[in-house]
This record gives structure tokens, C-alpha cells and sequence, in this order.
């Protein structure tokens, strides 16, 4: 069995990064199908003799000298992946090492943060004398926001008091995350033959009122994420060229910022809009860490930046304080062909270690 010390050389630290993400790589795990995966995980650590706790497809550890009377950091992030775009022209689970970059679906999103956080938290595993526990949990079905991942391990993690989410922010501090609210409308109208006049064409109205929420500014601004951002991203009316149909469906993508609860902005869409809406879930909410909190203050002091994220990830769930930061560019998730840098591996390992040790 091999000695944990070993790991505290930062060669073998991303040597064995690399090597658990070639892994991963190979074992599909798309959303509610992650226990190849997690087994994979749980191996990886017995490797290194560290106990290891299951929940569903979560698997997740606390450091060898855990004090139930500290406060918990927690490293969080998930395994499981979208499924392959039609446009790859790699076998996306057959990891590639080439020209520095290491392919494969999930190597950027969130492989690459899963095993450098795996790694980090083998660095501190079996220190004295921390000032707070460490916990590392590598969770399910977040592609999906699924009920079944983070939120429903946490309420089973000990006293976490900020949460580090690990998604590909190319090792900056996303200390702002914008929350999601998806809202299906309808717009009902007089059905009628398409050769006689209509005065109450659902389309028609619907097109009014879709202009009128696609134009409207909602008046608080964010300082890290700017304004909320509205997006038609489906319609749906008529099925025949003759008939004016009697109704015109329709969803928003509404990409909501810190200045604003859920429930908040989805009366606010309903008050400028003659649409019925039904929002599909109140759950995703923005989420924001302070420019002072201590974490962001020890990024800042190695050199890393702040900024607001416009995508949403587990945070949007977490019931604590938390920031997102991991390597990768996030514009590089669900793409074709997905790569990671092996390069911005070692960078993650090593910019976690240096802010970690700056407050544990």
C-alpha cells in the first residue's frame, strides 16, 4: 500500500492527478449513472488509506485528525458529465495526452478540479493543528442540478462554514455566481381559420409580449455580475397552416444576479407580462462570497483575480458561503473534443495548496 508521504512531492501530486483523470475519462458517468465513477474514487483513496463515506453516487472524506468542535472547509465537486456533442472527432473516453493537453469528456469539466482537489486534500490529510477541518466531496448529477448530489449530502457534512466549488475558472476567484430560473409561458388567444380576420391571435400576442420582457431592464444593477439577463430559448404554436391556434407556449432563460432573489425577479417578469408563467423551480438562486472574507483575501495576496460568473453550478444549492474556483476554461465545457491543459492541473494543485495554507 502505498505511503501517503509520497504525495507531498509536487511531481507525484500531479502525476497522480493525471493519472486518476485518465480514469475517470474512460468510465462514462453521465448524470444518475455515476457509480463506475464513484467506485473508481473510493479505490483511489483506499490506495492512500483514507476512509471514505458513500451517499448514492457521492463519496466524500474528512482529514485524518477531524475535531468536531472546528468549522469544516469544504472541497466540493462533481463527476458525473453531459453527454458527448455530435460534432466530436475524438473517442471522448479514451483520454489522449498530446501537446501539453490531456482530452477526454469531463477532463475540463470538472475532472480537472476533481483530481487536483483530490490531491490537495491528501497534501493536508493527516496534518496537525488546523484551524478548521478539511472535507472533500465529489458529487453527483450536478449537470443536471439534480436532487440526488450536493444538496442532498450536505445536511450529512460536518459543520461547513465555506464551501470551495471546484468548476473550470482558470484558477480565479469567481466570488459571484449567477443564479437560474427557467419560466414556461403561455399566451392564450381565439382559434380561428387563417383566411378570416382575428383580432386576439395568440402568436401575434405573444410576440407583444415577449418584445415588451425582452426589452424590459430590471433596475438594480450587480457590481460582479451586471444586469439580469432574459432569454427566449423555446417557442411553440400551431400545427397547421389554416388554424390561428388557440394558444403560443414559450420559455425564458432568466440568468439572475445577487441584487435579486428567484421569487423576486419571477414577479417582477409576471407584473410586465400578460403571459401565464409557471416558473419551473425557485431552487437555483445567485450566490455571493465577500470581497473581505479571509479565502478571497489569501487568493488575492498570490495573485489570483476576482470576477462574476454568468454560469451556474452547484453553489447555486449549497446552504453556506462559498466560491468557485478550479482550473479549465469554463468555455471549454460541453464543447467537442474537450481538453485540459495538463499545465493548468499542476497550477490548480498548487494555487489551492498556497490559499489553503494561507487560512487552515
Amino acid at each position: 500500500m502505498q505511503e501517503l508521504k509520497s504525495l507531498y512531492n509536487k511531481e507525484e501530486l500531479l502525476n497522480n492527478a493525471v493519472e486518476l483523470l485518465k480514469k475517470l475519462i474512460e468510465i462514462p458517468s453521465f448524470s444518475k449513472d455515476e457509480f463506475n465513477t464513484s467506485v473508481e474514487i473510493e479505490n483511489f483513496f483506499k490506495r492512500y488509506q483514507v476512509p471514505t463515506k458513500r451517499f448514492k453516487n457521492n463519496i466524500w472524506a474528512v482529514n485524518k485528525n477531524f475535531d468536531v468542535f472546528k468549522p469544516s472547509i469544504l472541497l466540493n465537486t462533481h463527476h458525473d458529465t453531459v453527454k458527448p456533442n455530435k460534432a466530436y472527432t475524438l473517442d471522448p473516453f479514451l483520454p489522449i495526452e498530446k501537446d501539453g493537453k490531456l482530452y477526454g469528456l469531463g477532463s475540463n469539466d470538472a475532472g480537472a478540479s476533481l483530481v487536483s482537489m483530490v490531491q490537495v486534500f491528501l497534501h493536508f490529510f493527516d496534518q496537525e493543528n488546523l484551524k478548521y477541518n478539511l472535507v472533500i466531496a465529489l458529487t453527483a448529477e450536478e449537470e443536471i442540478s439534480g436532487y440526488d448530489g450536493i444538496e442532498a449530502l450536505f445536511p450529512q457534512l460536518p459543520n461547513v462554514e465555506l464551501a470551495i466549488v471546484g468548476e473550470p475558472t482558470q484558477m480565479n476567484l469567481a466570488i459571484a455566481e449567477k443564479g437560474l430560473l427557467v419560466i414556461d409561458g403561455e399566451m392564450k388567444g381565439t382559434p380561428s381559420h387563417a383566411a378570416h380576420p382575428n383580432d386576439d391571435n395568440s402568436i401575434v400576442k405573444c410576440m407583444e409580449d415577449l418584445r415588451n420582457i425582452l426589452n424590459f431592464k430590471f433596475p438594480k444593477v450587480s457590481d460582479y455580475l451586471g444586469e439580469i439577463k432574459v432569454t427566449l430559448s423555446g417557442i411553440h404554436a400551431g400545427v397547421q397552416h389554416n388554424v390561428v391556434p388557440e394558444s403560443c407556449a414559450f420559455t425564458l432563460d432568466v440568468r439572475v444576479t445577487d441584487e435579486y432573489s428567484n421569487k423576486e425577479v419571477f414577479e417582477i417578469i409576471q407584473s410586465q407580462m400578460k403571459s401565464t408563467l409557471t416558473a419551473r423551480s425557485f431552487r437555483l438562486n445567485s450566490s455571493k462570497i465577500e470581497m473581505d472574507h479571509p479565502f478571497v483575501q489569501a487568493g488575492l495576496e498570490i495573485g489570483r483575480t476576482t470576477y462574476g460568473s454568468p454560469t451556474s453550478s452547484d453553489q447555486a444549492i449549497i446552504p453556506c458561503t462559498s466560491v468557485k474556483l478550479g482550473p479549465g476554461d469554463s468555455r471549454r465545457s460541453h464543447t467537442a473534443d474537450e481538453f485540459i491543459f495538463i499545465g493548468e492541473i499542476e497550477e490548480g494543485i498548487d494555487v489551492y495548496i498556497k490559499i489553503l495554507e494561507k487560512i487552515l
